[in-house]
């Protein structure tokens, strides 16, 4: 599940709170009475409130975080609590992160680096966890490989084709609007510079032109577009676009190419048991612009109070690093694999901010879950961003087929918050569904961890699971007797009850969280920990 792609460009010029669950010593949780009368933040948010919003609380500061920080300060204070192991199934991770390093899981069992499956576990010198993707990186999307496979008994074969079609057409579209907007903007860029005899020309100047001149009038004109889209010059704008376009050209040349031939690993991948091991022991990026796994773990566990970058969710923590996804749809049995590998390493939460819409093996992944279940895993999932009813639309990995039963009390799905507290406090892409949903958590420009340690503000369901599995992981740690199941519930029960009307889906509809998500709650550490607490004496 990659971050969002927003053609919000060309259109633009195309058409010129809290649960009241008791109290522990000390700690008292916030009246329900404030829930939904507390005030609309007008002010913008600080750079620091931007980078941490995520951790912030309803009631102090009128922003839908999770009260992460009021949660450290007045309950979790210097209690390190019990090391949970966390399984990142994601793409790559730089494990070597400034502020991931000390944080990663490492395999005791195994001897580094000498051929060996020292610990028998299938997988040789699998130190900080494993690669199921090996050196392959680009790839299609599932439905995709269904054309390609030429299996027109497949009952969704012709809803692969239409789909394609209409997505290569979309595509292409996208492809020629960028172009001719790009075009625009530099010409628009030239004529300014030359007017002004500089290229650092300032918003203030381009506004304060006054000119009969035709062509200088249009590039203003141009440049009133660009500065009205909250971009602050031309420059930043034309990043923008050439990104845009190199996400649209990978789509159309990549992921819907039915001539790519991604997989390096040597295995079937329509046979579970096939090549046992396949991969390699190197969990880290293949690339800088592979750093969504990054991304996801520095959420979940980035060292707290290090003074560097950011402080993840959760304070005692290890990475598990699984390299799963591929630029494109993930197979199901690296999936299935990856999910049994983690439970059997010892982790007990996994996060999984990545899914699709077809799945050939979703079986093999189900039963995967259920084998976690076995182990007391939770595991917790992007709920994607589509903008769909998932309860309608397919989404995969799944813990049900469609609406009906669940295999195991596990899995825990989330949808994506704005820091906008009010009716757009719904990510516009997140996805939703009474039943296939079960909570939402901040998921919009989260900042976090990237690759050669750096740091960005990345927007979508991927990353308001790991906020979540920040929170299931400090709960592990600070209540290490409650089972996978008992967090989960936790999780649910505890949250903000909101009962105002957000809009959702792509026309906008106006719904409760109780209409969108089985819960209706947004996830709330604070509270959480209130609960665990009592459930655990």
């Amino acid at each position: 599940m990659k971050y969002i792609f927003k053609p919000f460009l060309y259109t633009l010029f195309l058409s010129t709170l809290l649960f009241g669950c008791g109290s522990t010593t000390g700690v008292l949780s916030t009246p329900i009475e404030n829930i939904d009368t507390s005030p609309i933040k007008e002010a913008p948010l600080t750079e620091t409130q931007k980078n941490m919003w995520s951790h912030l609380d309803l009631a102090k500061d009128t922003i839908p975080g999770m009260s992460v920080n009021k949660a450290y300060d007045e309950i979790v204070k210097n209690k390190k609590g019990k090391t949970v192991i966390v399984a990142v199934i994601d793409s790559g991770t730089d494990i070597d992160h400034e502020d991931l390093d000390g944080v990663i899981w490492t395999n005791s069992d195994e001897i580094p680096n000498n051929g060996k499956d020292d610990d028998n576990n299938g997988y040789v010198d699998d130190i900080h966890g494993w690669n199921f993707v090996g050196d392959g990186y680009d790839e299609q999307l599932e439905y995709v490989r269904l054309l390609v496979s030429g299996d027109t008994s497949n009952p969704r074969y012709a809803e692969a084709e239409a789909l394609y079609n209409s997505e290569y057409q979309k595509y292409t579209g996208y492809k020629t609007q960028y172009e001719q907007i790009l075009q625009q903007i530099n010409t628009a860029d030239e004529i300014l510079t030359a007017h002004f005899g500089k290229s650092d020309y300032t918003k203030s100047e381009v506004l304060a032109i006054k000119s009969e001149d035709e062509k200088l009038a249009q590039a203003v004109q141009v440049a009133q577009f660009v500065y009205g889209n909250d971009l602050e010059s031309m420059s930043k704008a034309k990043k923008e676009l050439k990104d845009g376009l190199d996400s649209i050209t990978e789509r159309l040349n990549v992921n819907l190419n039915k001539d790519l031939k991604g997989r390096t690993t040597g295995d079937d991948p329509n046979d579970l048991n096939d090549s046992p091991g396949y991969g390699n022991n190197n969990p880290r990026p293949s690339k800088l612009t592979e750093s969504h796994g990054t991304h996801v773990s520095g959420i979940i566990a980035a060292e707290r109070n290090n003074n560097k970058g950011m402080n993840g969710v959760a304070n005692n923590v290890q990475i598990m690093a699984i390299r799963s996804t591929p630029n494109g749809d993930e197979y199901d049995k690296d999936v299935a694999l990856a999910i049994r590998y983690a439970a059997d390493n010892g982790a007990k939460v996994i996060n999984a901010s990545f899914g699709k819409s077809f799945s050939p093996h979703s079986e093999w992944v189900r039963d995967a879950l259920k084998y976690a279940a076995e182990k007391d895993v939770l595991f917790v999932h992007a709920a994607g961003n589509d903008s769909e009813d998932i309860d309608v639309k397919p989404n995969f990995p799944n813990d049900a087929v469609g609406t009906g039963p669940e295999v195991s009390d596990n899995v825990i799905t989330v949808g994506a918050l704005t820091e906008s507290y009010g009716s757009n406090m719904v990510s516009s892409f997140s996805n939703f569904g009474k039943v296939n949903v079960d909570v939402f958590a901040p998921g919009s420009d989260i900042y976090s961890t990237m690759p050669n340690n750096t740091y960005e503000l990345n927007s979508g369901t991927s990353m308001a699971a790991p906020n979540v599995a920040g929170v299931a992981a400090l709960i592990r740690s600070q209540y290490p007797s409650l089972t996978a199941s008992q967090v989960k519930k936790i999780i649910m029960d505890s949250g903000l009850p909101i009962k105002a009307k957000v809009t959702v889906g792509a026309d906008k509809q106006a719904k409760s969280l109780t209409e969108i998500s089985k819960s209706g709650r947004i996830v709330n550490a604070y509270n959480a920990l209130i609960m665990a607490s009592q459930m655990a004496k």
